[in-house]
């Protein structure tokens, strides 16, 4: 999607200049932030397709500012942290991130993930699902896969692109189970050697927004030792 504006926020001002040379020589338009209260600001004056956030920033820290975000819209947000530890990268995709890049990153790495990123939240495509027209109806789950939207109990779900591709998914494939490297490979599009906790972390955020108690799922569950799956029920 070239074209798109994209906000790269970061209390280091050398660091978003080297990203927006970066972004603008792939035909980006790069807005720029140095703390998570400047990043609001430039959201709500701003049409923008794709955040980069630091996590820390003063004023208002990124994983904060991600929230928030996620409170209004759901454009694609990749975090950037110094942090590389397993636990902070998932507490940043549990936060809302989309997407997760250590400190110092490879700048081709970056600019992939942006355009996979954007691709997915242009297109939501197929993603080799069998496809199926008009609604999909699981108990009191419907997916209306042309819009790329479902509802639970009659209300439209807020799900981000990322999300709404692993409902995709699931529901025009009840019942059948998918090992996290499958799904992260047919949602992220790329391979991936440790995907286990970033597939854990969305299907946990979904759970908290489809389901009645998160804690005892009826619709996305863990087969232990095997993968994920979403349960068939009585329409």
């Amino acid at each position: 999607m070239k074209n798109a504006n994209i906000l790269v926020v970061d209390d280091d001002r050398e660091i978003v200049r080297a990203i927006a040379i970066l972004l603008e020589q792939e035909g980006y338009r790069v807005l720029k932030a140095y703390d998570g209260m400047q990043a609001l600001d430039l959201l709500a004056a701003e049409q923008i397709q794709l955040v980069l956030m630091d996590v820390m920033m003063p004023k208002l820290d990124g994983l904060s500012a991600v929230m928030k975000i996620r409170e209004r819209q759901n454009i694609p947000i990749i975090v950037l942290s110094a942090k590389s530890e397993e636990t902070d990268k998932v507490l940043g995709l549990s936060m809302g991130a989309d997407d997760y890049v250590a400190k110092p990153y490879n700048p081709r790495e970056l600019a992939a993930r942006v355009k996979s990123q954007l691709r997915r939240y242009t297109s939501l495509g197929d993603i080799n699902a069998s496809p199926q027209a008009g609604e999909i109806r699981n108990g009191r789950l419907v997916y209306r896969s042309k819009e790329r939207v479902l509802y639970a109990d009659g209300e439209p779900v807020r799900l981000t692109a990322t999300e709404t591709k692993i409902i995709d998914l699931f529901m025009r494939n009840p019942g059948r189970i998918f090992p996290a490297e499958e799904i992260y490979r047919r949602v992220w599009e790329e391979e991936c050697f440790a995907s286990d906790n970033t597939v854990m972390v969305h299907i946990r955020r979904i759970r908290e927004k489809i389901e009645l108690n998160p804690k005892e799922p009826e619709y996305l569950k863990v087969v232990w030792g095997i993968g994920y799956k979403i349960e068939k029920r009585e329409n």
